[in-house]
Order: structure tokens, then C-alpha cells, then sequence
């Protein structure tokens, strides 16, 4: 929605096909004549994967259920185009009808690694497969090889990304790299917080995939030393939290509230074992937060768009003292104070705005189109 709103303002013709019904787009920038809803089926559809979500097998039936229905009515309701942009798992026939009626250029968006490689990490975290969550189904997997054998092109937001693609043989030619942004009037620089506090905070989802288990103990060696808090915001999946008193749980926060969350703060720390980006990297950032987080996100993307490179650290995965001797000499660094603010972008902002974001997607479809 984001991409399709700037393209829409740098004077180009989009039209979104999406199960949000005309409310929710309108809500989110898009007018309504450039939005086809596809309809109550296809909304209700969406609505069931995401509820049964606490039971496995309705889980991933509804989920199944839900990408088909997307896919059927895209498909259909299609009109002619130079570009059809879709998201992966919901998007082969709509590709295939694009190529096919209207000779368009076909590009598929995957948001984290090649399902295969998506697939072998989260495995490897449950050998006993006995954790549905980090189960990735074998339909799912045989969908998104397909879109990934028909489509022209591949989108994807990060160089590791780009990697676990090319190491399954796809070409790096057909494969569109573009970090992403986020909306920098709501994520802007703090003033730095009050002297003396050493604070790190994480947003996401607290569970494995996102290493949590991991900041927990590289967060308890910081603390041994010097007096640390470590903050979380959002919800809590399969690691609990820590009974601490320096442990504060904010709960699941609107991006605006967040904002406030991230100028309490001094570090930003995403310690992902699998993610595709991390856009709680693009807000941190922009609210003037360095970076800790491991080479399984879009950090190192993140560090070649911003003026201050050392201001985004990298680690490996599951090495929690890595992990804390980068946020230690990430909290012993000084801000960078801008007229009474914090920030660490200098000129990097425009870059990490959904406008930049546009800008770059406008350069690679000028290429791809001659």
C-alpha cells in the first residue's frame, strides 16, 4: 500500500488489487479509483487464516485458503498493465494471466529468505517439528518455487536475502533488491534520554525466529556489569518473557505510540535467526537509534544508505556474546545531537522514507521496461 501511494504521487498509473475493503485503503492514502477490492469472499477468507492461527491444522488450511482466494480473484479482476507486482505464496495465476492476456512484465515480492532457505532455518530451531509455528507446509513451499520459476523477476528487500536466492541457483539478474522504508513525519530524531540510562529496546514479535532467547542472555551478561534495561514491544510467541526488574514489557503498540518507546531508548537491538528486513530497523533508525542486529536482517542494507556507517552494528546469529559486546559499545557511544535532537542519518533520511523507498522501485521498473 505504501509502494503503490508514492508511485502514485511520483505520477504513475497503479491500480492495487487487495482484500482490504475500500475503508481500510482509503485509510492508508489510496483513493478509491485506484483500488479494486476483491471482494467479501476473499475478505473473509483473510480473516479466518489469520483467527485460526492458536490451531494448527485450521491454521494452515485457512491459510491456504486464503492465498488461493487472493490468487483466483486477482486473477480475474485483472485489467491491462505494463507491470504486475505480487506478493509471494497469493500470486501465480494473477502472474501467469498478466504474462499471458496483457504480455506484462511479471515481478514477485518476497518479503524474507527463499522459502527453501526459510524453510531449513526454521527447522532447524524444532528438529521434532513439534511447534507448528515453525512448521513452513510443503503446499507453500511447491506455490512459491513455481512463482519464483515463472515470474520475470524477484523483489526482495535485503543482500542476505539476495543471497539465499542465488545460492538456489536463481540469477542475481532477476533479482530486485530494495530496503525498505517507513514513514519518517511519524519516526523522527528524540532528544537523547536522560544521562546515566543505558536502555536497549526491541520491537517484533518475541519468539525464536526473532532470537529473543538469544538478547535475553547476552542482556543478563550486560547486566552483571553495569545496570541495563532491556525494553520489548509487541506480542510474546514462544519465548517467555524474564522475571527482572530491569525487563520492561510495553505490550503491542500503534507505530505512534512506538515512536515514544524508541526515544526512551539508546539502542536499537533486532537479533533475528530469520527475517527478511526488520522495517522496526527503518523506524529505529530514523528516530535517531543506532542499530544492533545480526547479518540475518536488512542492517547491512540499512548501513549503506545512512550518512554514519558505524552506527549500524552487525552480529552473527545465536552468538549471544557477539551480541553483547556490540550493545555494549553501542550504549558507550555518543549520540549525535542535531539542533537539541538525536539522529544518526545526516543526509540518509530521505532515503529511508516510503518516498525513497518509491524512488528506488521507479529506477529499477524505468531498467526492467527499457
Amino acid at each position: 500500500m505504501d509502494l503503490a501511494r508514492e508511485l502514485l504521487a511520483l505520477g504513475h498509473d497503479v491500480t492495487v488489487y487487495s482484500a482490504l475493503p475500500p475503508w481500510r485503503t482509503r485509510r492508508l492514502g489510496l483513493p478509491a479509483s485506484r483500488t479494486r477490492w476483491l471482494g467479501p469472499a476473499v475478505t473473509a477468507a483473510q480473516l479466518a487464516a489469520r483467527r485460526g492461527r492458536r490451531h494448527a491444522r485450521l491454521r494452515e488450511l485457512s491459510a491456504r485458503a486464503s492465498c488461493e482466494a487472493v490468487d483466483l480473484a486477482a486473477a480475474a479482476a485483472l485489467r491491462p498493465c505494463d507491470v504486475v507486482i505480487g506478493m509471494s505464496g497469493m500470486t501465480l495465476r494473477t502472474l501467469r494471466r498478466a504474462k499471458k492476456r496483457f504480455g506484462a512484465v511479471t515481478v514477485v515480492e518476497r518479503s524474507s529468505q527463499h522459502i527453501e532457505a526459510q524453510r531449513d532455518i526454521l527447522a532447524a530451531l524444532d528438529p521434532s517439528g513439534s511447534q507448528p509455528e515453525l512448521v513452513v507446509p510443503r503446499w507453500s513451499v511447491e506455490r512459491e518455487l513455481a512463482e519464483y520459476a515463472f515470474a520475470d523477476y524477484i523483489s526482495v528487500p535485503s543482500h542476505h536475502v539476495v543471497r539465499s536466492f542465488v545460492a538456489r541457483g536463481v540469477a542475481a539478474e532477476r533479482l530486485l533488491r530494495n530496503p525498505l522504508g517507513t514513514d519518517i513525519t511519524w519516526f523522527r530524531p528524540t532528544p537523547a534520554p536522560p544521562e546515566g540510562r543505558r536502555r536497549v529496546i526491541m520491537a517484533g514479535a518475541w519468539s525464536h525466529q526473532k532470537g529473543a532467547d538469544v538478547l535475553i542472555e547476552a542482556w543478563r551478561r550486560l547486566d552483571l556489569a553495569r545496570p541495563v534495561e532491556l525494553v520489548h514491544c509487541g506480542a510474546v510467541v514462544d519465548v517467555p518473557h524474564p522475571s527482572a526488574p530491569r525487563f520492561i514489557a510495553a505490550g503491542f503498540l500503534p507505530q505512534r505510540e512506538l515512536w515514544h518507546q524508541y526515544g526512551e531508548a539508546n539502542v536499537f537491538c533486532l537479533p533475528s535467526r530469520q527475517d527478511g528486513f526488520g522495517v522496526v530497523l527503518t523506524q529505529a533508525l530514523a528516530s535517531g537509534l543506532p542499530l544492533v542486529c545480526t547479518t540475518r536482517t536488512g542492517g547491512e542494507d540499512l548501513r549503506e544508505l545512512v550518512a554514519d556507517p558505524a552506527s549500524v552494528s552487525l552480529v552473527p546469529p545465536d552468538d549471544p556474546a557477539a551480541l553483547a559486546e556490540a550493545l555494549d559499545a553501542m550504549l558507550d557511544r555518543p549520540p549525535r545531537i542535531v539542533d537539541g535532537v538525536r539522529d544518526v542519518l545526516g543526509d540518509g533520511r530521505h532515503a529511508l522514507s516510503w518516498r525513497g523507498y518509491a524512488e528506488r522501485w521507479e529506477r529499477q521498473l524505468r531498467e526492467i521496461l527499457g
